[in-house]
């Protein structure tokens, strides 16, 4: 009978970790399209109004942070969500740490492995945090900004903005990069 409670509870137990754990993630993918969407509304928007890409390299210049924060501002407090890539463009607010650059090779793999989905949803545990990891793949519109061929224009603009940038040489399918949501245990 004791074997009996103690497999029940063990069971119970798991059973609860795992509905927790999907919870943590179903937040975090929220999150994740809170900052996504409303990025990607004012990048189209900027886009259909200046299809050179300049306008929209204006606005990633000027408000992607600061919509990042305007997003973080409407989570709970035992949340944030922010943006990072292996080739950084904004070395000062996008730098990746260890666990995102783990994340991001692993993505990596699998996409040389042609074993990638893009709706392939990490979660990891890192102390009190769970973060949730969205990838951002290479669109077409992206290579604007991203590409092989910039513009001479889009060229000056990124070496004015971004000396150090990292962020070109993109090709259409390529990661480049990851939403993170961090929830912290409450």
């Amino acid at each position: 009978m004791k074997i009996h409670t103690l497999l029940l509870s063990a069971l119970l137990v798991s059973s609860a970790m795992a509905t927790e754990n999907f919870s943590i993630k179903q937040e975090g993918v929220k999150y994740i399209k809170m900052l996504g969407g409303a990025l990607k509304t004012e990048l189209k928007a900027h886009m259909q109004k200046d299809p050179s890409g300049l306008e929209a390299l204006a606005f990633c210049t000027g408000s992607a942070n600061r919509i990042t924060q305007e997003v973080n501002a409407k989570l709970p407090v035992y949340a944030k969500v922010r943006r990072t890539a292996l080739k950084i463009r904004n070395e000062s607010t996008n730098k990746p740490d260890a666990t995102d650059e783990k994340i991001m090779n692993a993505y990596q793999e699998a996409i040389d492995n042609k074993t990638f989905s893009p709706k392939d949803i990490k979660v990891v545990e890192k102390g009190d945090v769970t973060r949730v990891y969205k990838p951002l793949i290479t669109q077409a519109v992206c290579l604007k900004c991203h590409g092989r061929r910039l513009s001479s224009q889009i060229t000056e603009a990124l070496q004015s903005a971004y000396p150090q940038d990292k962020a070109i040489n993109f090709k259409e399918g390529d990661l480049r990069g990851v939403i993170v949501a961090e929830i912290a245990k409450h």
